[in-house]
């Protein structure tokens, strides 16, 4: 079992131990431990991996006890099949997300307003701007709001109410491209495939080969001092 699916299984663990309880009455401790069970049984839902709880927590409590019913052999061709099985979850969803991807981009650029540049990337401009244009190596303060294909919204500066602001040549390629069309004070939706974002690895919230929405506002733009 690599580890890194190690970790994940472990602080799964942690999270599926906290009972249900309110913010306000949960310590550090155990605000800490469901954040990370949260956040990494979204991670084992994407993976597509299916978790029998009762024998993860009999497994737990055997493991704890010294007292397990599988050899280390058994064990290690449960976890040889765990990591098969989420290889093949993640070449599914892969091939799901980068049809569902090209489907889309197909009918988005014929809709009235999209533009296409020759990398593949779209773009819809909602206000344009009057002033200058940032190039790769600057840096720049944006508002922005993303989604999924499905509207589901992975990532928003607009929700937390806070603008971001980051060097051009740091961020997924979709954005470095983007942003440089962009003067100061622009607002335009960027339609990302998945090659010039997370690609076939995805990211936290973001399966493999997935197309990304971005709303973006262009506020600021700071040269980065030599």
């Amino acid at each position: 079992m690599n580890k890194k699916l190690l970790i994940l299984v472990c602080l799964f663990c942690i999270g599926l131990c906290i009972t249900a309880k309110s913010q306000d009455t949960m310590n550090n401790v155990q605000k800490m431990s469901y954040a990370l069970g949260a956040n990494n049984g979204e991670q084992f839902k994407n993976l597509g991996i299916e978790i029998d709880t009762e024998m993860f927590f009999k497994g737990l409590k055997d493991g704890m006890g010294g007292t397990r019913e599988m050899t280390d052999e058994q064990m290690q061709a449960a976890f040889m099949l765990l990591d098969q099985t989420i290889k093949d979850n993640q070449q599914k969803i892969l091939l799901e997300e980068k049809k569902k991807g090209q489907e889309y981009l197909a009918q988005n650029k014929l809709n009235a307003g999209v533009s296409e540049t020759p990398s593949g990337l779209q773009y819809k401009v909602i206000v344009m701007g009057t002033g200058a244009k940032p190039t790769a190596t600057d840096k720049v303060k944006v508002h922005y709001h993303g989604t999924l294909l499905d509207g589901t919204v992975f990532d928003s500066s607009v929700q937390r109410g806070e603008p971001i602001t980051f060097p051009l040549n740091g961020v997924i390629r979709g954005w470095t491209e983007g942003l440089q069309l962009m003067p100061i004070g622009s607002k335009f939706i960027f339609y990302i495939p998945s090659d010039l974002a997370y690609g076939d690895r995805g990211t936290q919230g973001i399966k493999p080969g997935a197309t990304l929405i971005f709303e973006v506002e262009l506020l600021e733009i700071n040269p980065v001092e030599e």
